[in-house]
């Protein structure tokens, strides 16, 4: 028809499948930014809450394991059971400060994950540093410990663990470090309370 100028039909699908990603993208990076925002728990004893934040983005393995166990409602019942204190390490070369938890029943145990170094995740061990307890390099399960003051030694590269991997950080204390320094008080025999501290249960708290 003359003066009439007549849009190709390829044009068309092009514009609407350019509406149809723009709508994709619009949905699918808010929900990628939320799925990677840090995860929030409250750590339940019986000498009071801690409150702590994790990292899915940096250490995607880790934080992964560790809400398994809470999303089970393993921790319940198990402790802070281990203390590393300035006395009981008088006498070891390197010494820091801890406490360790999450002992859950052999049952309940699942399998070893992947170490993810602190040279991989680029979370170090500072005051209030959550982190996995291990032996060897890619043999943590359920067991955890909260650091007490800057503790360089559990990085990687540092000398605590012979295998010079250190540890894996995973998250943080956010508060509730009155708390842990109540469980490092309380008395041990060779590092391991007297008294296990109960844990009644860890658990999303967002």
């Amino acid at each position: 028809m003359e003066g009439c100028f007549i849009i190709p039909e390829f044009v068309k699908i092009d514009q609407t499948m350019k509406k149809i990603i723009i709508l994709c993208l619009t949905i699918a990076i808010p929900f990628a930014t939320f799925a990677q925002a840090p995860i929030h728990c409250l750590i339940k004893t019986e000498l009071g809450d801690i409150a702590i934040e994790l990292y899915p983005a940096k250490a995607p393995v880790t934080v992964a394991n560790f809400m398994r166990y809470v999303d089970k409602n393993s921790y319940n019942g198990s402790s802070f059971f281990r203390v590393c204190t300035p006395a009981n390490e008088a006498t070891r070369k390197v010494k820091i400060q801890v406490i360790q938890g999450g002992n859950v029943p052999a049952n309940q145990s699942l399998d070893s994950i992947k170490m993810e170094t602190t040279q991989y995740t680029g979370l170090l061990h500072k005051n209030g540093t959550l982190s996995m307890a291990r032996g060897g390099p890619n043999s943590a399960t359920s067991e955890f410990f909260i650091c007490i003051g800057n503790q360089p030694a559990l990085d990687y590269g540092g000398a605590r663990n012979p295998d010079g991997q250190g540890f894996a950080a995973f998250g943080k204390v956010t508060a509730g470090m009155d708390v842990v320094k109540k469980i490092q008080a309380q008395k041990d025999t060779a590092q391991y309370l007297i008294k296990p501290v109960k844990i009644y249960g860890i658990s999303r708290t967002e």
